[in-house]
């Protein structure tokens, strides 16, 4: 009985873990949707419009001194993530929901091109005798560069309102994704010509 007693207290716990931590991870096949934006403070019918989609980059690996120096491919462990109860929208009516969530969808699309980059300059940068810490340059250029490209987004579509704007600045970010394919979270870059 106390095996069983343990076995569903640990259950229990596991579903309390595995929804406190859900995350939505970027596919070139899910499209945001309001639902996703499961923080209790989204609403419509708000005095301002207003949008975080917690969309980011997340960078992180666990292995030995010998692991980090045979390995070349890091695209497993760079990923786009978005955390729904963190993700808020405020809008005064359903026209600027669409609005905010057609940004947020352009928003995490641009984060995943911005994991990509980074996975490329991984690729091209990491030596076998590279230090551990050999990325942070490279991660802190690209974080620039995306808040720069992401801030003349919103400043240009006006965070979403200027629709043609952003459908302009939506298809070049998925032009840039296919380009750098090779560097998707499952893919295997080709082998550097020497």
């Amino acid at each position: 009985m106390l095996k069983y007693l343990l076995l569903f207290a640990f259950s229990i716990l596991f579903v309390f873990v595995s929804i406190a931590q859900q995350r939505v991870y970027w596919s070139a096949d899910y499209v945001l949707n309001v639902s996703d934006f499961a923080s209790p403070k989204t609403k419509i019918g708000a005095q301002t419009n207003y949008i975080n989609s917690s969309a980011q980059m997340d960078f992180s690996f666990q292995m030995s001194n010998a692991e980090f120096m045979l390995t070349k491919n890091f695209n497993a462990r760079v990923s786009t993530v978005f955390i729904p109860e963190a993700a808020v929208i405020l809008a005064d009516s359903e026209s600027s929901m669409e609005k905010l969530l057609n940004f947020a969808r352009y928003e995490f699309d641009l984060i995943e091109l911005y994991s990509r980059k980074f996975r490329k300059s991984i690729y091209d940068n990491k030596g076998a005798f590279s230090n551990i810490r050999f990325f942070e340059p490279l991660f802190h250029e690209l974080q620039k560069e995306l808040a720069g490209r992401h801030s003349d987004a919103v400043e240009e579509t006006n965070l979403g309102f200027v629709d043609d704007r952003l459908r302009t600045l939506h298809a070049e970010v998925k032009q840039d994704l296919d380009e750098l394919a090779d560097f998707c979270k499952d893919c295997k870059p080709p082998k550097q010509k020497k």
